[in-house]
């Protein structure tokens, strides 16, 4: 990985789930048990025509809080705060990779597709509080998910951030299609490489990948 390849960046963003916690925490299947009884509960329908809802609005949305929006008009405040209420013991802090994000040149942003406070609960769990310039949730999107590139530009809007400065992590191959069309510098994070056009680098180690860049 040549160090140049990142030179030029001036602004560093990381997705959240997945990506600044590894896998193994299994976060997500907290939350999508949540989604599935929030679906069952909204719709008034069965646990397998919520669990198979939640996935179909994913697939062809971005994000299940998208689909219900879109095909049922869901006000989003109450559905963002209950599929996020989760247990994060599972989290432990990461100095390390605190020590990396801090010692990057530049402005250092979250963006996930979850809400903002759920974020500001993940980073405090991962001790990575202060590490970041800002954290961005789906709400500053305008409620449009990722890979949706209004999304990206929505956000990076508000961040005052220039794509063609800025290096992107993401766990989900998908959601780094936009940023490179943006010009943004693409790196996958994840245990298993993909070979796409639009990922310039692959790590299953942040830290280390971090390292090598400061």
């Amino acid at each position: 990985m040549p160090h140049t390849d990142f030179s030029h960046i001036t602004a560093w963003v990381f997705d959240l789930d997945n990506t600044l916690y590894p896998p193994r925490a299994r976060l997500f299947d907290q939350i999508e048990r949540r989604m599935t009884a929030f679906v069952m509960r909204t719709l008034g329908v069965s646990r397998a025509r919520a669990d198979r809802l939640r996935r179909d609005y994913w697939h062809k949305y971005g994000t299940t809080l998208a689909g219900l929006m879109h095909e049922h008009a869901l006000d989003p405040a109450d559905y963002l705060v209950e599929v996020h209420d989760i247990d994060l013991g599972a989290l432990a802090p990461d100095p390390d990779l605190g020590a990396r994000i801090r010692a990057l040149p530049g402005r250092k942003i979250v963006y996930t597709n979850g809400s903002a406070p759920y974020a500001e609960r993940v980073v405090a769990a991962r001790g990575l509080a202060g590490a970041f310039d800002a954290l961005y949730g789906v709400e500053h999107a305008d409620f449009h998910p990722k890979p949706d590139a209004r999304a990206f530009r929505t956000v990076f809007d508000r961040a005052r951030l220039s794509p063609v400065t800025a290096a992107m992590f993401e766990d989900d191959p998908r959601n780094l299609a936009a940023p490179h069309a943006m010009g943004m510098r693409c790196v996958h994070v994840a245990e298993a490489p993909i070979a796409a056009a639009h990922v310039h680098h692959h790590t299953d180690d942040l830290t280390a990948f971090l390292g090598r860049l400061v």
